[in-house]
């Protein structure tokens, strides 16, 4: 009786045991196939390709893109002018033509009047309170907002710190050597150039050297010593401004199309985030390591003069910044929301590193 019993079991187990058997290695595949497709991206930018700090944050986010997705997510990287001009970025990303790009949002400005919020302020934040405002202030919310009807999710990618006034081909002792300068400057800073009376240019990097040296332009704002040493700045202009104040922060973008990123698996939209992030992170430490030296070698090697604006001078833009970024507000709703939120965060920050960060600076 026992063995027929044990007979009826396997008779029922079997069919079950080896039907889930079937099952499993078909649900495994069809869970896996995401984890099998491979996709291919070009981001175009604007910088010369491997440019130091600009140009290698890029080359840096693919690298580490196709590192973490196991090679499931490749990306080319293209200089400025290898696919498109170094100002057409957007336009590109925008319609799909590329699925990336990366730049500075102030050379969208004629798109959109409030994209320079989101590279810098003349007198506003610096790159650690930029940052703070962007991913814990609202900042990057607005951003995103701001790019949404373009198609474009737009993270930070990298930010060089403080920029210096610039290289002049004379010296600036008063308001009065401003005017009648051409310049090249972008964003915020270009338009309140314009107001004290000088003639702002909008340049893309790769050609300013050329621009100097052939007197199309008369000064020109860049980055800082660690760029303007590799594009050989020295070699044009005798002059070197160290007077920040146009770019207090220099916040550097990643656009993403946002059709290319919804086609990538979650895990894969994570790696594109997290490699933003951090290539973030590591362009500004790389400029605050690498600017002290590459100032020491101009001044030491090239005999470059570093000077400073007189007071006058600097309360004046000063000035001019408040009215032109008040006349943003009053005339883009956009740009009074972001501005709005930029500056509440501001006062709130400002005040606290006034008894922390300032003080320590005076103190050490």
């Amino acid at each position: 009786m026992n063995k027929i019993i044990k007979i009826l079991i396997l008779s029922i187990s079997i069919p079950f045991f080896l039907s889930a058997c079937k099952e499993a290695p078909e649900k495994t595949i069809d869970e896996s196939a995401q984890f099998k497709q491979n996709f291919f991206w070009k981001m175009v930018t604007s910088w010369p390709k491997n440019f130091p700090g600009l140009g290698a944050a890029p080359e840096k986010f693919a690298t580490q893109v196709e590192a973490m997705s196991g090679g499931r997510l490749t990306i080319k990287v293209y200089g400025a002018g290898e696919l498109v001009p170094g100002f057409e970025v957007f336009d590109s990303v925008s319609s799909g033509a590329v699925e990336m790009g990366h730049s500075g949002a102030y050379y969208w400005q004629g798109k959109m009047p409030a994209a320079p919020f989101f590279t810098a302020v003349p007198f506003g934040m610096n790159a650690q309170e930029t940052n703070a405002w962007l991913h814990y202030g609202g900042g990057l919310e607005l951003w995103q907002e701001l790019y949404k009807p373009f198609g474009i999710i737009p993270v930070a990618g990298g930010n060089s710190g403080v920029q210096f006034a610039g290289w002049f081909n004379k010296e600036i002792n008063s308001l009065e050597d401003l005017k009648g300068l051409r310049m090249r400057i972008g964003g915020i800073g270009g338009d309140v150039f314009n107001r004290v009376g000088g003639m702002a240019l909008q340049i893309p990097g790769g050609e300013i050297f050329s621009a100097l040296q052939g007197g199309l332009i008369d000064a020109s704002e860049w980055v800082g010593p660690y760029n303007d040493l590799a594009f050989g700045f020295y070699k044009t202009s005798k002059y070197y401004y160290s007077s920040a104040w146009q770019e207090p922060t220099a916040t550097l973008e990643f656009l993403i199309n946002e059709k290319a990123f919804n086609a990538l698996p979650e895990d894969l939209q994570q790696i594109v985030l997290v490699a933003a992030r951090a290539v973030n992170d590591d362009m500004l430490s790389e400029y605050t390591a690498r600017n002290s030296s590459a100032l020491n070698t101009l001044v030491e090697e090239h005999g470059v003069q570093v000077r400073t604006f007189p007071e006058p001078v600097m309360q004046a833009l000063k000035a001019e910044s408040v009215k032109v970024i008040n006349s943003m507000a009053e005339n883009d709703p956009t740009s009074a929301k972001v501005w709005a939120s930029y500056k509440a965060f501001y006062d709130d920050v400002r005040a606290y590193h006034q008894i922390t960060e300032n003080a320590y600076m005076e103190n050490r």
